[in-house]
């Protein structure tokens, strides 16, 4: 049955939605607008059409990612070093490297592996849902699980998530351009269209991927997942270009320049090598296994895995980034535009003070003493026909939802600010959906953030009550009379200007203001801003949140600026400000938005004072866009927070857009970087900390990594140039190279950070990974690496009188562990001894521990250590191993503390 119900929605899909009228679409899905479709037939239909999904084609598979293993130039070098040894006849050798190429892919693979999988299921933790009615009530839910047939609830800021044939619209307006290429809004309606219409054409129905610019309505999802419109198009598409982040080809410039740097070195090596009398065969092997060692392979894969451990530290704490680049961008943040509601506040609103004609009524919501109050009297609502006209009109002009489940606890949906005023009305006994089979609505003028108003139509005994909400000085302006108790008079302009100064008295105690107004007309198009009775203000109190304080402060200690940008009334702003902390005297300005010009209309002293204001107020999205444009002019590094549909191009234009999780729009979320998914400032913060954490653990590998490297190729060209013994043999150089490369160095991207990381100021963006000074530290490093080695193979064959191969497993263990010591030379300048970022790094202490053990089964393991010809150093070349191995460590621990230049540690 349900699949000729679905062949049958197919056959009259192709004839197009758009040209059946909304009740025929209703009909043909077999659902009814008020109810929607109910728990078993969706999950009826959730069986036969599947997910709500367009195949994700840039999913690289774990096939994919093992035979990418292979693509690098480590594998072709030491694919050439295997060849060679079978060509000597040395099969032992080029088994032994055939393993290593196998190790190598392993680690990678895996290494690789977790990346990814990280990656995906942050992915994951950023889906978009969307309201639908099932069941008779409003929920929202995954976009995944929308189904053919369910009704969809859309008003600006939404994503569209299903290709839908609308029933409902109110100023509907959708951004097609990811479809049509149209940058301008198209209108919806209800209209039907000729069924071959050209999709820009189609009014009547909205597409997935698209986004609502402006308005609301209801429709019916006609098709999911690859049968729609966007789904066609992505199965022709194939997969694009993997994001290449700045860090990434910071790094890829890094290692193609010690490519090229290492192989003329290699070169070099191998030709003085054969001139001073060494075997050619030994050489040319020492040549290629230098190069593969000094090529830091495990850069992109460890700054992989370190980016994607971030992010999850970020999503842990509520922050996830959308944009791998935004990570590195994070870390040079020095200027911070931050709303006021919900980020500084609580975002949790409740209505406290309303102003009528006939006095203030203060609201209680504590648990012991909740209800209305006039002077200290109780009043009821039902027996104050002003208090419940104005409590009515904020229930009616809303768009949350507001129920009640069997255990008595709220379920909610919608803005906070509409779910308090529907909490207010259920306060007083005053229900929606009584208020609706009274007075259904016929119509909406959704909320237009120019004229900051918004209107609902109710159909009443023949006539149409008309409610509006909006800003007190917007709803002022279109008034011409008030209600007072008998009737409704008009007002002058004296009794505007008092209603305006209770309006800002109010603001100024921290309440966000809001006025209530209405009419009657006989007509639904008749116009619904003119001609008001105002009815009342409305004051709800959003309170601080109470680590606001904390995190302000903390961005103080970094050299972060912190800039409130609300589009609240001045005293409101400045009031907040100041109990936030972020300002401390009375008197600070706060600029309005109509003062903010385009920056190309400021003069350099107009700007110098813009930048220096901590407060902007009434500001509308377009207005972030110049101060966005002044501030980086000025060379500051900027992130923005917005949540609406018009934040986008501010959002778009910030060096890093900070959209909201809870009360953000969808097109928000997808223009940011970054989601709060707590809407908290703290959030941030924590996620600039984060950043920093970052790229300060990706700056300590690399110079591990490096200065690692090329103490081993100082090591053999110095051995070379003086004719001794090689105080390390090829293999055992790419033995080490599997070491060095990849267990420290995954334990130094693991790291938590330096404590003290927001007590210092942002970082250039421009900054290099390694900068003039970071060269210095790895020559020294290296250096000093190189002199422990060479005196231990000097020590071990002249004062220990050991024979070569005895001196050079010396030399080689020396090599190791001042390797496996030279990590703790990666902590902060000034840090503690014992106690800093690398101690506390459980990570590195169990890389230590395995690459120890490694070591030691190198040595007494029959296979391994006839393999890479090592033996028992014996009790004496053990203790000339430790102490000659600990030089390197003890000098650099000296001058991390002591702050000395060029070794002087990280900072």
């Amino acid at each position: 049955m349900e699949n000729d119900k679905k062949k049958k929605l197919r056959t009259r899909g192709e004839l197009g939605y758009w040209a059946l009228s909304p009740q025929e679409v209703l009909e043909q899905f077999g659902v009814e607008k008020e109810h929607g479709l109910f728990a078993e037939e969706v999950r009826e239909r959730q069986k036969n059409y599947g997910p709500n999904k367009i195949s994700d084609r840039q999913k690289r598979s774990a096939w994919m990612i093992f035979i990418g293993q292979f693509k690098s130039l480590i594998v072709v070098l030491l694919a050439i070093a295997a060849g060679l040894s079978f060509i000597f006849s040395d099969f032992l050798e080029g088994i032994a490297i055939v393993v290593v190429i196998g190790i190598n892919t392993v680690i990678g693979f895996f290494t690789e592996m977790k990346a990814v999988k990280s990656m995906e299921a942050l992915k994951r933790m950023g889906s978009v849902c969307t309201r639908v009615r099932r069941d008779n009530e409003v929920m929202e839910i995954p976009a995944e699980d929308i189904v053919p047939g369910d009704i969809i609830v859309v008003e600006g800021g939404d994503i569209v998530t299903a290709d839908v044939r609308l029933i409902e619209a109110s100023r509907l307006q959708a951004d097609e351009s990811t479809l049509t290429g149209e940058s301008v809004p198209v209108g919806k309606g209800l209209q039907a269209v000729d069924r071959d219409t050209e999709l820009a054409g189609r009014k009547s129905m909205l597409f997935k991927g698209t986004a609502i610019t402006r308005g609301s309505g209801e429709g019916v999802v006609t098709s999911i997942g690859p049968q729609t419109e966007l789904g066609k198009i992505s199965s022709l598409v194939q997969s694009a270009e993997k994001e290449i982040t700045p860090l990434e080809q910071k790094l890829d410039k890094l290692g193609r320049k010690l490519i090229w740097v290492t192989l003329i070195i290699a070169a070099l090596i191998a030709g003085g090598g054969i001139l001073t009398g060494k075997k050619i065969f030994l050489m040319i092997e020492t040549a290629i296994a230098l190069a593969v060692a000094a090529i830091p392979e495990g850069l992109p894969i460890v700054a992989t895995l370190a980016l994607a451990r971030g992010m999850w530290r970020m999503a842990r704490r509520n922050a996830l980034v959308n944009r791998l680049s935004a990570v590195e961008t994070l870390g040079a943040t020095n200027v911070i535009f931050t709303d006021k509601t919900g980020t500084l506040t609580e975002n949790r609103m409740a209505v406290k003070r309303i102003v009528l004609s006939s006095g203030v009524v203060d609201i209680k919501h504590d648990s012991s003493d909740s209800g209305f109050s006039m002077e200290g009297k109780r009043v009821q609502p039902s027996e104050d026909t002003l208090l419940s006209e104005a409590l009515k009109i904020g229930i009616l002009c809303n768009n949350a939802s507001l129920s009640y489940s069997q255990d008595k606890e709220d379920k909610v949906s919608g803005d906070p600010l509409e779910v308090a005023l529907l909490a207010a009305g259920a306060q007083a006994g005053i229900r929606r959906r009584e208020l609706n089979e009274a007075m259904p609505e016929m119509r909406e003028e959704a909320f237009d953030p120019e004229i900051k108003m918004m209107a609902t139509y109710h159909k009443k005994d023949g006539y149409f009550y008309v409610a509006v909400k909006g800003a007190p000085e917007a709803v002022l302006e279109r008034c011409d009379s008030v209600l007072m108790k008998n009737a409704a008079e008009a007002i002058g302009e004296e009794e505007r200007t008092e209603w305006l100064d209770r309006n800002e008295s109010m603001a100024g105690q921290g309440l966000r203001m809001l006025a209530v107004a209405r009419k009657i007309v006989d007509e639904e198009d008749a116009d619904p801003y003119k001609n008001l009775t105002l009815v009342g203000l409305v004051g709800l109190l959003d309170p601080p949140r109470q680590e606001i304080q904390d995190a302000l402060s903390e961005c103080q200690n970094a050299g972060v600026r912190v800039i409130m940008v609300t589009g609240d009334q001045p005293v409101t702003a400045r009031n907040i400000a100041r109990q936030v902390g972020l300002v401390r005297h009375d008197d600070m300005e706060v600029v309005l938005g109509r003062d903010l010009k385009a920056i190309d209309q400021l003069n350099k002293e107009q700007q110098q004072h813009l930048i220096s204001v901590p407060v902007f107020a009434r500001v509308s999205p377009e207005q972030k866009l110049n101060l966005i444009a002044i501030h980086q002019d000025a060379g500051s590094i900027v992130a923005m927070t917005g949540d609406g549909v018009n934040d986008a191009p501010a959002l778009k234009k910030a060096d890093i857009g900070v959209a909201m999780g809870r009360r953000g729009t969808q097109v928000a979320r997808e223009a940011a970087d970054m989601v709060l998914k707590d809407d908290a400032f703290s959030t941030i913060v924590a996620a600039i900390e984060q950043g920093r954490v970052i790229f300060a653990n990706i700056r300590k590998f690399v110079l591990y990594l490096i200065s690692c490297n090329v103490s081993e190729v100082m090591s053999v060209a110095l051995a070379s140039a003086v004719n001794i013994p090689l105080p390390i043999l090829p293999l055992q150089i790419l033995f080490l190279n599997l070491i060095t490369d990849v267990f420290p160095a995954l334990a130094l991207g693991m790291g938590e950070g330096d404590p003290g990381i927001m007590n210092k100021p942002p970082r250039s963006p421009d900054e290099p990974i390694l900068g003039a000074r970071h060269w210095y530290m790895i020559s020294v490093y290296g250096l000093l690496i190189t002199v422990a080695v060479i005196g231990s193979l000097m020590l071990a064959l002249h004062v220990l009188k050991m024979g070569d191969e005895q001196a050079v497993t010396v030399s080689f263990l020396t090599l190791a562990f001042a390797q496996l010591w030279h990590v703790f030379n990666m902590r902060e300048a000034g840090s503690r001894f014992l106690h800093n970022d690398i101690t506390r790094n459980k990570y590195v202490w169990g890389a230590l521990a395995l690459c120890t053990i490694l070591l030691l089964t190198v040595v007494y393991a029959p296979g391994l250590s006839l393999v890479l010809h090592v033996v028992d150093p014996g009790l004496a070349g053990w203790w000339l191993v430790i102490g000659a191995s600990m030089f390197p460590l003890i000098v650099g621990q000296v001058a991390v503390s002591l702050r000395i230049p060029i070794i002087g540690g990280q900072s």
